[in-house]
């Protein structure tokens, strides 16, 4: 499995992903994304400037299959987990998704 990805797929991330935080995740106002090997870290950016840990995708070889691990401020960690699509690799939507329910929903209460 390639470690590296063709530019071509990292913008093809970062342009989906942007996306769809756009319109399904109005807190955030910016994404940031650095990658390092076969991962490409995601945090999220809110209106107040705070910068939030969300995930870290794994290049499984497709711009449209990725493994995911939310990242866990409890513990510092970033833990591989299964989507709730039923799979350990999904759509980098998919994967934003659940990291949104994870770290944004508690900011609308």
């Amino acid at each position: 499995m390639p470690t590296t990805r063709p530019q071509s797929t990292k913008d093809s991330l970062a342009q989906r992903l942007a996306a769809h935080a756009r319109a399904a995740w109005p807190q955030l106002t910016d994404l940031h994304i650095r990658h390092r090997g076969a991962f490409a870290y995601i945090d999220g950016e809110l209106a107040d400037g705070e910068i939030l840990k969300l995930m870290r995708l794994r290049y499984a070889g497709s711009a449209s299959s990725w493994g995911f691990a939310p990242y866990y401020a409890s513990s510092d960690r970033y833990e591989d987990s299964i989507l709730p699509t039923g799979g350990f690799a999904g759509t980098p939507e998919n994967a934003l998704d659940c990291a949104g329910q994870l770290h944004l929903t508690a900011l609308d209460t």
